[in-house]
């Protein structure tokens, strides 16, 4: 037995391509003679013909000739072991049928009166024998690769015709080992297709240990992706590996293996009529100028830095303290601005940092500060709140503060509708940042200082666009906070528009400064209402209890600390006309020079020792209407 695996494991790997194909084509020429033998054995009762006709020895060479001919003809022996499969057995028949039908005619030369049981006989002995040495050879080859080698017992899920295509690919794989189907079909079940028993999917986990298997295929390239990602969580927490293959559509290029989303227009979930940019237009406060965007590389900075580009300002310095995020809209912008005289100018750094900032502004001669920079997701905030309000709240006095000295023309700071009766951190030191530009703009004989206030911007980094598209991608769930939350909300290229807008409304001689920008953004919309739009759009079903076969769940997970069911846009009563009609402007109270100077001090000192508790009693005496996570249920 040793011997023979050796032999056969030189056939494997010792003689090339060209040497295989000649021992294959050297038994397609031997067979024909050997099987003629066997027949006139079987139809002579045994070797008497070559006793009575010994010419019709003279038949093997002819017939050996005849089959090695056609063996070449056929192209039988290029055929691989492995890919023998049905087309090459109807090669395989045509040989032997033209054997056949060439003996009569090549005994009637030397044996007279050949029968034609005789006939038959041969060829189907010659099609067995040829088909027969093939299937033996391969598995005979196939013990020989596996032998003393790690196998991987697999279950093919779905027995369909894929997985059946499948089952016969994965036998000529000296590693992997089909064990049985599994598929959701009760009709199937207990049934055998392709050899292998077909199982219902509760049996799987006992299989798995039975057999020792450790991965299963999903070979169900029609079923939809989310119900594809649901099922090979369940087999992950089976601790098997789940691999799946693509149907025909996805090897081909006609289907995107990954993100089968239909494109996201962002606009289309707000409810309302966007913008009209055409109505109003800002160059006369931008053209021409150095203007400095800090947070240039997030979501409302970069867009900020685009629209800018259209109003043709002599500078645009890019503050950024995320490396990754300068990189980007630098290079982004260098290839926007090809001939147009604009200059790019980088700057790595935080808006905390007084000395660069100072530098930056006074070397660049800034004529307008757009303050973007901040730390702006509640969750992360109101875990790390003294970096919160260190950015959002003393980054703003540090740049506002240098801006003022330096001279700036504009000061525009990009607020949220979360400052409005705060009920986390993020949303108090926004109010915080407001109060510093309004204690600011009471003081500034130069600077014009204005803020614009406004709600989500649908596709930020960390909006519910980007974070439902990634979760319905994965088959869901995707998860709501609450079923009865909601927004008001805007896209990007708004939000930037109406900060570029509203910074050129405020001005020396017709403002004292200080103004609230806010704009007008329709109806709040249902997150909940959101999901479903966007699960609809990518192509998939909602599943509820109303439909228990759909694609993708809506989890509620519950609000988190420091979030509110309902979001505002003013603290007081009234609003003023601007240019714009969807831009109004508002006034608000604001802290006096002596408390806003008693708060900075307060907040620098919490800072300056770490002590979180410090910090939000700044905010609690500090930020009116401002109620801690722990009471926002009770108040709603």
């Amino acid at each position: 037995m040793r011997q023979l695996r050796d032999a056969l494991h030189i056939f494997q790997s010792k003689l090339s391509r060209r040497n295989k194909q000649f021992v294959l084509l050297v038994i397609d020429t031997l067979l024909p003679p050997a099987v003629l033998v066997l027949t006139l054995v079987l139809i002579r009762n045994g070797l008497s013909a070559f006793v009575i006709y010994p010419r019709v020895i003279l038949a093997l060479p002819i017939l050996a000739t005849i089959g090695g001919a056609l063996s070449i003809w056929l192209g039988l022996s290029r055929i691989q072991l492995k890919a023998y499969e049905t087309n090459a057995m109807a090669r395989t028949a045509m040989f032997a049928l033209v054997l056949a039908l060439a003996v009569p005619i090549i005994l009637g030369l030397f044996m007279p009166g050949f029968p034609i049981a005789g006939v038959v006989v041969f060829g189907l002995v010659t099609f067995i024998a040829s088909v027969g040495v093939r299937l033996a050879m391969f598995h005979a080859l196939l013990w020989v690769l596996r032998h003393g080698k790690q196998k991987h017992r697999v279950v093919i899920y779905g027995a369909g015709a894929t997985g059946v295509q499948l089952v016969a690919a994965l036998r000529s794989h000296e590693r992997i080992v089909p064990v049985a189907f599994v598929d959701d079909n009760a009709a199937l079940h207990s049934t055998t297709v392709s050899g292998l028993r077909v199982l219902p999917p509760d049996r799987l986990e006992v299989l798995a240990e039975q057999y020792d298997i450790d991965r299963v295929i999903l070979a169900m390239p029609s079923v939809s992706a989310p119900k594809i990602a649901r099922l090979s969580r369940g087999l992950r927490a089976m601790g098997l590996k789940v691999q799946s293959l693509p149907s025909f559509a996805q090897l081909v290029g006609e289907e995107e293996l990954i993100d089968n989303l239909s494109p996201v227009v962002p606009g289309q979930f707000l409810g309302r009529a966007q913008i009209d940019h055409r109505l109003l237009k800002a160059d006369g406060a931008y053209r021409g100028k150095s203007i400095l965007v800090s947070g240039a590389g997030g979501s409302i900075g970069s867009e900020l830095c685009r629209q800018l580009i259209n109003y043709a300002p002599a500078r645009i310095v890019l503050y950024e303290v995320s490396e990754v995020a300068l990189y980007n809209i630098d290079r982004e912008l260098r290839e926007r601005i090809e001939d147009s005289g604009i200059e790019i100018v980088p700057v790595l750094g935080s808006v905390t940092d007084s000395r660069l900032t100072r530098i930056v502004i006074n070397q660049y001669a800034i004529d307008v500060v757009f303050h973007a920079a901040a730390y702006k997701h509640v969750p992360l905030v109101e875990i790390n709140p003294l970096a919160g309000l260190a950015n959002n709240v003393l980054g703003t006095r540090t740049i506002a503060e240098v801006s003022h000295e330096a001279g700036v023309g504009r000061f525009i700071l990009v607020s949220s509708d979360k400052a409005v009766r705060p009920t986390n951190v993020m949303g108090a030191s926004k109010r915080l940042a407001e109060l510093v530009i309004q204690d600011l703009a009471k003081r500034s004989r130069g600077t014009v200082f204005s803020m614009v206030r406004f709600g989500n911007v649908l596709g930020s980094s960390g909006s519910v666009i980007p974070l439902f598209k990634e979760q319905i991608a994965k088959g869901g769930p995707v998860t709501l906070t609450h079923e009865d939350v909601t927004r008001y909300f805007m896209t990007i290229s708004e939000a930037a528009q109406l900060v570029l807008l509203a910074g050129s409304f405020s001005d020396a001689q017709t403002s004292r400064g200080g103004d609230v920008f806010v704009l007008d953004m329709g109806k709040p919309v249902k997150i909940r209402d959101v999901a479903v739009q966007m699960i609809h759009a990518a192509g998939y079903s909602v599943r509820d209890d109303r439909n228990p076969d759909g694609d993708i769940e809506i989890q509620v997970t519950g609000l988190r600390p420091g979030e509110k069911l309902y979001e505002e846009l003013l603290i007081g009563a009234g609003l003023l006309t601007t240019p714009h009609s969807k831009i109004m402007r508002a006034r608000e109270e604001s802290l006096s020079e002596l408390e806003m100077a008693s708060a900075l001090r307060e907040l620098r000192s919490a800072v300056a020792v770490g002590d979180e508790d410090a910090a939000r009693g700044v905010i609690v005496r500090w930020v009116n209407g401002y109620q801690p996570a722990q009471h926002v249920s009770a108040a709603q």
